[in-house]
């Protein structure tokens, strides 16, 4: 298993943010000068932790940099054809993520570092523990309804991107036990099956609606520096799948998801 590529500690250091708009924390990941980095001491797709200052706003975020195609990959999880790794995917995953109206994916953006194309991704604030770590503690949401809900989400979004790589590190729970879902750079694979239909269980009403309306186009117009032609047909076939199985289910299989600030 590869482990989440994020730093999470009880209070995080930068938790005094100003309420921001998504655009303008885009805005900031763009341009505000990196300040200083560490290394990540897990994982193995390189990432960085950098704080960035725009003279009025200092906040951390994560970077990567990896980008790697293999016709052949052998991984802990078996061979995988037409492997790819990739920091387009942790944008593509977070304008995907806004096409569907699901604000539990922090915002990615394109920027060079140190010569090389990168995602640069906001550090999520207040984060408690990852999700290996609330198991290890035998910590539980105080509002169970909520958590399974959310993980239902997590799970459909997972389905439709196609990630070879969720794993307990990359799913991250803060204070108020709102679940955000990180580093998305082996995803948006080529296959329009589904990875585990079992997966499938109950639905956000707004999320299937918003998959309803997804086509070619407007994820060409979102996500064409991101992702190819083949990884959106990918996109769409998967989701025609997904719909398919909850149109079958009916109410019972859907929810209503309370949105987040």
């Amino acid at each position: 298993m590869r482990f989440a590529l994020y730093l999470v500690s009880a209070v995080s250091l930068c938790a005094q943010v100003p309420d921001l708009t998504l655009a303008e924390k885009e805005e900031f990941l763009r341009t505000a000068k990196v300040v200083s980095t560490k290394d990540s001491k897990t994982g193995i797709t390189g990432t960085i932790r950098a704080t960035l200052s725009n003279g009025k706003l200092t906040h951390d975020a994560q970077i990567q940099t990896i980008d790697e195609s293999k016709s052949r990959f052998e991984g802990s999880r078996g061979v995988e054809i037409n492997f790819r790794d990739s920091y387009k995917f942790n944008i593509a995953g977070y304008r995907l993520g806004r096409l569907l109206g699901l604000n539990m994916i922090p915002p990615s953006v394109e920027r060079n570092y140190a010569g090389k194309s990168a995602a640069f991704t906001w550090w999520i604030d207040e984060v408690m523990f990852d999700e290996a770590a609330r198991m290890r503690k035998k910590e539980a949401s105080p509002d169970t309804e909520k958590w399974n809900r959310e993980m239902n989400v997590v799970r459909i979004f997972d389905q439709l991107i196609a990630n070879t790589d969720r794993n307990l590190g990359n799913l991250l729970i803060t204070k108020n036990w709102d679940i955000w879902m990180i580093d998305h750079t082996r995803a948006f694979r080529i296959s329009k099956e589904l990875l585990n239909a079992k997966n499938l269980v109950m639905c956000d009403r707004n999320f299937l609606a918003a998959m309803r309306k997804l086509d070619n186009a407007t994820m060409r117009t979102a996500m064409a520096n991101y992702i190819t032609s083949s990884e959106i047909s990918g996109i769409l076939a998967r989701r025609d799948k997904i719909v398919k199985f909850f149109e079958a289910g009916g109410e019972k299989a859907l929810f209503t998801l309370e949105s987040r600030p």
